[in-house]
């Protein structure tokens, strides 16, 4: 999940180095313009990466910048500061788009994890304590000492579910809010639960390349914004689910559209504000990636980080064990 650290070509001259009130300027951008991506992820966490080709620094693939030739260079032939700082842009942008395509990834595992997790292995942890309470209940109902009619009690109260609230709800709500299966009816999508933890291959592939096409932060205005605000919504849902037939509908649906122009970047005030929004936005795509790795079911994928789908059917194993031995130590009970 990490990605190398993008950068921008060093152009910077030793005249730009001694003009006065560049030691003033936001770290970020003082970053930007040696060619470094904001330092404001911790080394653990996914980093930010260059689009694929290597091409993140001039997204119309020349090397001339959107200013113009003519703009580009100053009279002695040196890289403008302004062209300079449009270029540190563009590649804090691509590398921004990395970072994101790297979270929204593991989001997407986790999720599914956690998903199928419950579907595969929650009958089991059910069994589990109900015998559990059963071998509790039994032991009590031999000695008929107080505790351990206390702790037959409290096993008990562990299996008993809350009354009423699975028919309230009808399985629409869980431990983490309301469900997936109970949002996309609600939005009227299919009901489509994943059925591996890591989408294939081939979704993955699909699922980048939209992403880095179709990201709301290359929109030039708020109408393209929201336009690529829903699609990318409906790309992460199909992602999510492995969905490779959906994602190549959306792949054709994208290149169908209408061709709009890249957000174009000008005065140095923008850029400066570019920068900036960037540098926060990552720092919160930082927490997020750090709350995503530090959770329970994050935890867990870490173990097993080449094949999540494989550590399911281990626990499973493990939890079938148990369950055998909590039936034998139950027999042994009630004889």
């Amino acid at each position: 999940m990490t990605h190398e650290a993008a950068g921008v070509p060093t152009t910077r001259n030793d005249e730009d180095r001694q003009k006065p009130g560049r030691q003033d300027e936001p770290q970020h951008v003082q970053d930007a313009l040696r060619g470094e991506t904001p330092r404001t992820a911790p080394d653990d966490a996914p980093q930010a990466g260059t689009a694929a080709g290597g091409t993140a620094g001039d997204p119309a693939g020349g090397g001339g910048g959107e200013a113009g030739d003519d703009a580009v260079t100053d009279a002695s032939g040196a890289p403008r500061p302004a062209e300079r700082l449009a270029k540190a842009v563009r590649v804090a942008e691509q590398a921004l788009i990395e970072f994101e395509i790297a979270v929204e990834t593991f989001r997407v595992e986790v999720e599914n994890f956690s998903r199928l997790h419950h579907q595969k292995l929650g009958p089991m942890y059910a069994r589990l304590d109900e015998l559990d309470a059963q071998i509790a209940e039994a032991r009590a109902a031999r000695t008929g000492d107080p505790e351990d009619l206390r702790k037959a009690q409290e096993a008990r109260s562990i299996v008993m579910p809350m009354p009423g609230v699975d028919e309230l709800f009808h399985d629409w709500m869980d431990s983490d809010g309301l469900s997936p299966e109970a949002s996309a009816m609600l939005t009227e999508q299919p009901v489509r639960p994943p059925k591996r933890v890591r989408p294939g291959e081939e979704a993955r592939k699909l699922y980048r390349e939209l992403a880095r096409q179709a990201h709301p932060d290359l929109a030039p205005d708020e109408k393209e914004r929201a336009r690529r605000d829903e699609f990318i919504a409906r790309v992460n849902a199909a992602y999510g689910r492995g969905d490779v037939a959906l994602l190549k509908e959306l792949a054709a649906e994208w290149a169908a559209g209408p061709v709009i122009p890249e957000l174009r970047l000008s005065e140095s005030e923008e850029l400066y504000a570019r920068l900036e929004w960037l540098s926060r936005r990552k720092e919160l795509l930082t927490a997020l990636a750090q709350e995503l790795e530090e959770s329970a079911i994050g935890s867990m994928l870490r173990m097993a980080p080449d094949d999540p789908d494989r550590l399911l059917d281990d626990i499973g194993e493990k939890l079938l064990a148990e369950v055998s031995q909590r039936e034998s130590e139950l027999a042994g009970l009630v004889q």
